[in-house]
């Protein structure tokens, strides 16, 4: 785990390390697709130039507005963007009772990396929960990169619903009555913090 404290402006101190990463993925990935476009073409026709959809994304930012929006998430997405990488970030708040839209798990589903920013109060939000599961079933089926931020959270707390984050998952948790889905919210909240990500303590 990488811990970072952020005394300087967030894309000067975390930007450029998400960078190298991303962009050492991303061109992998873009050499094997243009390896294999070309070799589907005949000799000598060249390749026609590949027109993203509309949900296709280099990167997918989940995080709790609230908590990181104003100036994390607003520094981490212009920092990527000026960088020349596709960024999806949801501008809205789902409405008490509303589920993913069918258009927001295909972009999810479409990017290359999704990174959870995961905060004290990302687990009082079903909509962030519901997300998580689904970022953490992408890595699984899809083979989708995951690269969690742990923003002035612990990661234990994250895995075992303690602290502060414990208390903010709990009340998620006693709003909904289906078993199910609370297990599958823990699975997801175990898996996430066991993989290698950053934690920010302060910023």
């Amino acid at each position: 785990m990488r811990r970072l404290v952020l005394s300087n402006p967030f894309v000067a101190v975390v930007a450029p390390i998400l960078l190298g990463v991303l962009a050492h993925k991303l061109l992998s990935k873009r050499r094997a697709s243009a390896q294999r476009d070309a070799d589907d073409q005949h000799p000598g026709t060249p390749s026609p130039p590949i027109q993203p959809s509309e949900n296709d994304y280099d990167v997918f930012l989940s995080f709790r507005g609230k908590d990181t929006r104003e100036r994390f998430v607003d520094h981490l997405y212009c920092g990527l963007v000026n960088a020349g990488i596709c960024v999806f970030r949801d501008n809205a708040e789902l409405l008490k009772g509303e589920d993913l839209s069918s258009n927001l798990q295909e972009t999810l589903e479409n990017s290359k990396i999704l990174i959870p920013i995961i905060s004290e109060n990302y687990a009082s939000s079903k909509w962030c929960l519901d997300e998580l599961v689904r970022i953490m079933e992408c890595q699984k089926h899809l083979e989708r990169l995951v690269l969690p931020i742990f923003y002035k959270v612990e990661p234990a707390d994250v895995r075992y619903q303690t602290g502060h984050f414990g208390q903010a998952f709990h009340r998620s948790q006693a709003r909904l009555a289906q078993k199910v889905v609370v297990h599958k919210w823990k699975q997801a909240l175990g898996e996430v913090s066991s993989l290698r990500g950053w934690e920010v303590a302060n910023g």
